[in-house]
């Protein structure tokens, strides 16, 4: 065996990479010289790699603390079967798995321990700690320490101790997402004022951007997952009852679906997860409970039955498509419903007034990507204060002709609400609009306005879709409370013709259909693909680990591709180091070979 005695030598060797992606070298290289950092990278960026390479390299065992059990037993799963030494520590665990673990630490004979954060800080486990060699402190998800973050958890706050009990032990930080609010947070929580930040771009190339303005969205569902049969796929719902609901509903339709959200116990969530996660075609519906880290890369698409709360949660959830760096598709389904009901949840929850006008500000970034008339990875990357160019392949840039001069219907719109003294909601306009002398618009005698009428040659739909447009492109405001339009600044600008208004004449379609099995080319190449899958969900379940665990759909493409003839071309395969070779090597050339 090779002396493993550099990050590439392992990064080859364990997990049979040829090379590092970003920044991950300049972090390893970091941390093995003893510093600490906070590591921001998009979601399927590596993050893992910054801590477990280093935690492989140094004398000691590396502790990385995670939100999740769930999460830490995938992980421990994963290291085992590329022959790390991990283990995690639970109140999960049975007393006696908790016991073995930490004789094995005693002993020296793990690399790697995963512990919660509650875990961490209690008073015995800092004692034992402290008896022992440490390399690392590596905190995973640390956007969860702060209440400005979508996953606030105040025990993370707790771990501000390491650096008083452990000052000269490097501590990384790691997270997908994280405005500035965020990262200030991280940074002085967990005290690491005057620690470097690690950051890359949080543009996810491969990802396919669409999304829907909702009409029968049950049936807009099952016609994009009709177009996808045999992709795994995580579909998000506002609510534990929708959740239910939108399974029942597949189910009845012959799709394989499973639910998991905070109202099932345990047990059922974890089966649900483990099902999930050994499955390669398998439809995940959830609330936002579900995906906190979750390792599963072969995810083909995210589908937002309901409009996800900020921009933040929406890039977070989105970013658990296509972690394998393949062709992936983001899609969200909206609609006004909604708008109104995440708005007026923001402003009569019992926080600050601040945190409220924060929560807004997201949600108003989310409305405005949902309904962008410029390029809509462009519009995501700007509401995460990064400059991009056109994308050319989302929906609103595959989307030609689309976009109409609607400065005299904005300006129909907008006299409307100023003559009816910016009072009434959105129904009540458009009937005004309409012409529709319906009891409340005569008993406020609203008939008699010059507006009224104004837009009659407009159907509901149309001036629904077109007040929305004007809201998300900050032309006219709405009280969330009373459900009352408003005029702004911008309103004015537009009712006096110094404003051009843009809107799209009809909601966009999703133009594009990443579909992945086209680049198999020959009958041959079916079958290899074929046998491969069904041998690696034979391998998950005997090992008892996610398939791709096993290997990952862009290893399994790559055996197809290159069709191996012996153990020099298989170690060529992105994924396959030493031990995969040593242990999978013979079933896949024998499989490859016989036909």
């Amino acid at each position: 065996m090779p002396q493993l005695n550099t990050p590439l030598k392992i990064l080859n060797h364990t997990y049979g990479y040829s090379c590092f992606q970003g920044q991950q070298e300049t972090i390893i290289n970091h941390v093995l010289r003893g510093g600490s950092g906070l590591v921001l990278l998009p979601t399927g960026g590596g993050k893992s790699l910054c801590y477990q390479i280093p935690a492989l390299l140094l004398d000691g065992v590396a502790i990385v603390v995670s939100p999740l059990i769930a999460l830490m037993q995938d992980q421990v799963a994963s290291l085992t079967e590329l022959g790390v030494a991990a283990v995690y520590l639970s109140s999960a665990c049975e007393f006696s798995d908790n016991q073995t673990s930490i004789q094995k630490i005693r002993n020296g004979l793990v690399k790697l321990v995963y512990v919660t954060p509650e875990k961490l800080v209690s008073e015995w486990f800092l004692s034992f700690l402290s008896r022992i060699k440490i390399s690392l402190f590596a905190i995973d998800e640390a956007h969860c320490v702060s209440h400005w973050g979508h996953d606030f958890r105040p025990e993370y706050r707790r771990l501000e101790i390491l650096a008083k009990f452990f000052p000269k032990t490097p501590r990384l930080a790691l997270t997908a997402t994280a405005d500035y609010y965020t990262k200030t947070d991280i940074l002085h929580y967990l005290r690491l004022k005057d620690a470097p930040l690690f950051s890359s771009s949080f543009n996810r190339a491969n990802l396919y951007y669409a999304a829907l303005e909702k009409n029968n969205g049950k049936k807009q569902l099952t016609d994009f997952i009709q177009q996808h049969k045999n992709d795994a796929g995580i579909i998000y719902c506002n609510s534990r009852k929708k959740v239910d609901d939108v399974t029942t509903f597949l189910n009845a339709q012959g799709i394989a679906a499973i639910n998991y959200h905070a109202g099932l116990d345990n047990v059922t969530r974890s089966e649900h997860q483990t099902q999930f996660l050994q499955s390669s075609s398998m439809l995940m519906v959830a609330t936002v409970a579900f995906g906190l880290g979750i390792d599963k890369p072969d995810v083909r698409y995210v589908y937002h039955f309901d409009m996800p709360r900020s921009i933040d949660h929406f890039y977070q959830e989105s970013g658990r498509a296509g972690r394998d760096g393949m062709a992936a598709n983001s899609v969200v389904n909206y609609g006004f419903k909604e708008i109104f009901e995440l708005s007026q949840m923001i402003l009569t929850s019992e926080v600050e007034d601040l945190k409220k006008r924060y929560e807004l500000d997201k949600l108003k970034k989310m409305i405005a990507y949902c309904d962008s008339i410029t390029c809509r990875r462009q519009t995501l990357l700007m509401a995460l204060s990064e400059e991009s160019e056109s994308c050319g392949h989302c929906d609103v840039c595959l989307s030609q002709n689309n976009l109409v001069d609607s400065s005299v219907l904005a300006q129909k719109i907008l006299s409307a609400i100023y003559r009816m003294q910016q009072k009434f909601a959105i129904g009540q306009v458009i009937d005004v609009l309409r012409g529709k002398a319906t009891t409340p618009v005569q008993v406020w005698e609203q008939h008699k306005l010059s507006t009224f009428g104004i837009a009659s040659e407009h159907s509901e739909k149309e001036l629904r879709r077109s007040i929305r447009q004007l809201y998300s492109q900050n032309l006219l405001d709405i009280d969330f409370m009373t459900g009352a339009l408003k005029l702004n600044a911008n309103s004015l600008a537009v009712m006096r013709g110094i404003q051009q208004v843009w809107l799209k004449k009809n909601p966009h379609k999703i133009i594009e259909s990443i579909q992945l099995n086209q680049w198999l080319k020959t009958e041959q190449e079916e079958r290899i693909y074929h046998n491969l899958l069904n041998w690696r969900h034979t391998m998950a379940i005997r090992h008892k680990v996610s398939h791709h665990a096993i290997l990952s759909d862009r290893s399994l493409r790559e055996i197809v591709n290159l069709k191996p003839s012996d153990e020099l071309d298989l170690q060529s395969v992105y994924g396959i180091g030493n031990v995969k070779l040593e242990r999978f090597g013979a079933d896949l050339l024998n499989l490859i070979t016989k036909l």
